[in-house]
């Protein structure tokens, strides 16, 4: 395909070929749901505390929002979600979305399953990306002490802290081996600067050749695109590549609470409008110097996904170009994921996975913040009744290409909000 094609992301038939009738329609209710901002806010309290109290919910809460937004409970039970999404073109991000430790061993435990994550992209090309968080790896509150108070850290403590960038360093090293890209994502404010530096170490170390590590930037911080500009720089300088993923945000309430709560500046924009200008002129630098970094555009803002589209044209970059893929969350702005990988842009979804207790603060995450994002499920439900009205009207029932018989082992022939 040409790189001057149109663009359009508003196909409908493209957007939701992958659902069924009866698919789209429990999307609907999901949407309908989580549109209604105390409605949400209240199931999700109350789901919070079920779980608590050991109620037998979790069938309900997998059949529901679990199976919407989520692979499944193993990285194996994936598989299906990958196949299909595969088979439209679009890649799979496997994150494992377990959002507790506590000890040296529950690390230990979360860094094998993320290095079987890498494994299973280095077998299977559908798989362009792996992911981690660095607070999965360790203490959150031994990154704010190192970052905010490193005259207090303790000897046992910085102790915990070398395990802490030897696990870092075992993903980065064996995702350099295996020619997998590996994704560090956002922290709070609070703990990202201690983790951006051992991120860019990794870079310096494993992006000689190609983008292997892309650490993440989220525009809603004021700072992060000065911070772009001298990461940029120092790339340069010493003949790497940087990696970034760019998204806007995803701790909105806690940045403003922490901020009150240490009598310190908020780390944030104060409107969404800067988020998005800084967003935006970020993109526009990125393009600008592609043979240098490369980015996982990660948005559902269609604004930011076209103005990428367009700048590829400016700049003469190839629509498929391996330094340039869009990446949405399961579940969401399929209109955006399906539509760009249909042109042949290299697209992924992100696969949260993990056992449905654990993947809970995701799933109230989500529902969280598609209700407090203006206008975002209400543009999903939109186009959702969209789609089922003109579907109703033509009379066709969509059943989406089946993956079943398909061999689901490793395979030679075979990626915020707004």
């Amino acid at each position: 395909m040409e790189n001057n094609q149109i663009v359009n992301l508003n196909n409908l038939d493209v957007a939701y070929s992958s659902k069924s009738d009866k698919e789209l329609k429990k999307a609907h209710l999901l949407f309908l749901l989580m549109n209604n901002q105390g409605l949400a806010n209240v199931g999700t309290f109350f789901i919070k505390l079920l779980f608590e109290f050991k109620f037998p919910i979790k069938k309900v809460i997998k059949n529901t929002m679990f199976s919407h937004f989520c692979g499944g409970e193993t990285m194996q039970e994936c598989d299906s979600t990958i196949i299909l999404l595969h088979k439209y073109k679009v890649g799979t991000i496997l994150d494992f979305s377990v959002e507790s430790g506590g000890s040296e061993e529950a690390y230990h435990d979360n860094m094998l399953e993320i290095l079987a994550t890498i494994k299973k992209a280095a077998d299977q090309p559908e798989i362009p990306f792996c992911v981690f968080k660095a607070s999965a790896l360790t203490n959150v509150s031994l990154l704010e002490k190192i970052q905010r108070f490193p005259k207090t850290v303790t000897d046992d403590e910085w102790r915990s802290f070398e395990f802490f960038k030897t696990r870092f360093q075992t993903l980065c090293r064996e995702a350099y081996l295996a020619s997998v890209r590996i994704m560090v994502d956002a922290e709070e404010s609070w703990i990202q600067t201690v983790v951006d530096d051992f991120t860019y170490q990794m870079m310096a170390l494993y992006n000689q050749q190609k983008p292997i590590v892309y650490i993440t930037y989220q525009m809603y911080r004021h700072d992060r695109l000065d911070e772009l500009k001298k990461a940029y720089q120092e790339a340069k300088n010493n003949h790497y590549k940087l990696g970034v993923k760019l998204v806007r945000g995803a701790y909105l309430e806690k940045e403003i609470d922490y901020a009150a709560d240490n009598m310190i500046r908020k780390a944030i924009h104060k409107t969404k409008a800067d988020t998005d200008k800084a967003y935006n002129d970020a993109l526009h630098f990125i393009m600008k110097h592609i043979n240098v970094i490369a980015i996982c555009a990660g948005t559902h803002n269609e604004e930011s996904t076209l103005l990428v589209t367009d700048l590829m044209k400016e700049y003469e970059i190839k629509y498929n170009h391996p330094h340039v893929y869009f990446a949405q969350l399961l579940g969401m702005s399929d209109n955006i994921s399906f539509n760009l990988s249909n042109l042949g842009y290299n697209t992924a979804k992100y696969v949260p996975y993990g056992p449905v207790e654990s993947v809970m603060p995701y799933l109230m995450r989500r529902a969280k913040e598609n209700s407090a994002i203006a206008g975002q499920t209400s543009r999903e439900l939109s186009m959702i009744k969209a789609e089922l009205k003109r579907r109703k009207e033509a009379g066709t029932k969509v059943i989406p290409l089946s993956t079943k018989n398909i061999h689901t082992g490793n395979n030679n022939d075979f990626l915020y909000a707004q």
